[in-house]
């Protein structure tokens, strides 16, 4: 009886966790991007980021968004 109650509360956790990860990958929003030619008409220039592997626009209007 025991580990028919046991295992009936394991799936039920595992249902909910399975549940509720397209929710939270869903709310992950997208950091705003630019092109490189947006962002050096704006006063930026466009540097690669080490730290994030990526390109992104250093100062002027777009300062700090990733450039695809």
């Amino acid at each position: 009886m025991r580990t028919r109650l046991l295992g009936s509360t394991v799936a039920a956790c595992l249902a909910a966790l399975c549940l509720a990860v397209p929710v939270v990958q869903a709310d992950a929003s997208p950091s705003p991007t630019v092109s490189s030619q947006d962002c050096t008409a704006k006063g930026g220039s466009v540097e690669y980021d080490s730290d994030k592997g990526q390109w992104t626009c250093i100062g002027g209007e777009h300062d700090g968004e990733a450039v695809p």
